[in-house]
């Protein structure tokens, strides 16, 4: 099928890189130093949220800013050779140019560039924790991009494999693409449904980005 659009939002953790190990691997010996049982852990929705509101979940009020702090150092040295490219990045993103598309991550910014320059992609545009108020799924970071990008919301399309993330775009009036690389299509709700960017290529042209998107 064929999307037009004017800008493309993409997350970053699952859809353009993939760091799930070195996300669990940190986020179980965080949950250690902090006295928190695997039963409370497995409960917290971990994927696509702000490191902020996961501590909020687990613990008091005056605690969560250290321990965010904690988790922020544990996952930022933990990035070389815990981070790899996800199939079809780097083919979708050298063929936009780069005022056409943003990274939309609810990770804090030092981290999420910490990850990306492990990988080789350090992006014109990023939209981070440090950047809003509310995370995913409030809309708030996808429209930020969009007014930073200087775009109409209802002309960009989203890229995300997380549902919040999927849901953060919907709320946003913009065109949202499931990726399945830690969800199954069941879980996700979008526009469209496919496994990895390698199902995705972009023509550009004076008129914005002409989307292809197989399967």
């Amino acid at each position: 099928m064929k999307i037009r659009a004017d800008a493309l939002l993409f997350d970053n953790d699952g859809t353009l890189v993939s760091s799930l190990d070195s996300v669990y691997r940190c986020w179980s010996r965080w949950a250690a130093e902090y006295g928190i049982t695997a039963e409370e852990f497995a409960r917290v929705e971990l994927h696509g949220r702000p490191a902020a509101e996961i501590a909020a979940d687990l613990l008091p009020a005056a605690r969560v800013p250290e321990a965010v702090v904690r988790i922020e150092q544990l996952e930022v040295e933990d990035v070389a050779g815990g981070v790899h490219l996800l199939p079809g990045t780097k083919a979708l993103l050298d063929s936009l140019p780069a005022d056409r598309w943003a990274v939309v991550t609810s990770a804090t910014r030092r981290l999420a560039e910490a990850r990306l320059a492990e990988v080789g992609i350090r992006p014109k545009n990023l939209v981070a924790a440090d950047d809003i108020t509310r995370g995913k799924p409030d809309p708030e970071p996808f429209l930020l991009a969009a007014r930073r990008l200087g775009v109409d919301p209802a002309r960009c399309v989203v890229f995300e494999d997380a549902p919040a993330g999927l849901q953060a775009g919907r709320a946003a009036g913009m065109t949202t693409v499931a990726l399945t690389t830690t969800h199954r299509a069941a879980e996700l709700t979008a526009d469209v449904v496919v496994k990895d960017l390698s199902a995705v290529s972009a023509l550009v042209t004076d008129e914005g980005v002409e989307l292809s998107v197989g399967d």
